[in-house]
């Protein structure tokens, strides 16, 4: 027996799930992806991350605001929220490597964008062909891919 009542419902929390899913801007970096470049740089700081996700022995949690502190005697690693914020990590990654900093960032290729123009076309840009596929949050907080 089609009950669309209980149908509707269904398809209704699925979207609900899709859309916080969609909302979700701290993705942590493929451990494999990232080993590949600290094979080659060497990191010394996570500049964004959450102590789950962190990639590096130092790290910058929201509470400790990466934004506003000094990376320039560092060796980063920068995987920004995805979000509306992702243009001032990438203005402070672009300012921190003019005083000193090695920033390697994972970031969508957005080239539409202001950020992008300001100050990803002014370093050295590597494209990864295909999709990462990130790790973030399941409904219980617990990290899965």
């Amino acid at each position: 027996m089609f009950n669309p009542v209980i149908k509707r419902t269904n398809i209704m929390d699925k979207k609900k799930e899709v859309e916080k899913f969609l909302r979700t801007v701290d993705w942590e970096t493929p451990q494999a992806f990232f080993d590949k470049y600290d094979i080659q740089f060497n990191f010394t700081l996570d500049v964004c991350c959450v102590p789950e996700t962190a990639k590096c022995d130092r790290y910058f949690t929201p509470n400790e605001d990466g934004l506003s502190q000094d990376w320039s005697k560092d060796i980063c690693w920068m995987n920004p929220p995805y979000g509306r914020e992702i243009g001032k990590w990438v203005k402070k990654a672009y300012e921190e490597s003019l005083k000193g900093a090695i920033v390697v960032c994972v970031l969508p290729a957005r080239t539409d964008t202001k950020w992008w123009w300001e100050y990803c076309h002014k370093g050295d840009i590597e494209f990864i062909r295909g999709r990462l596929k990130f790790r973030g949050k399941n409904k219980d907080g617990i990290y899965v891919n």
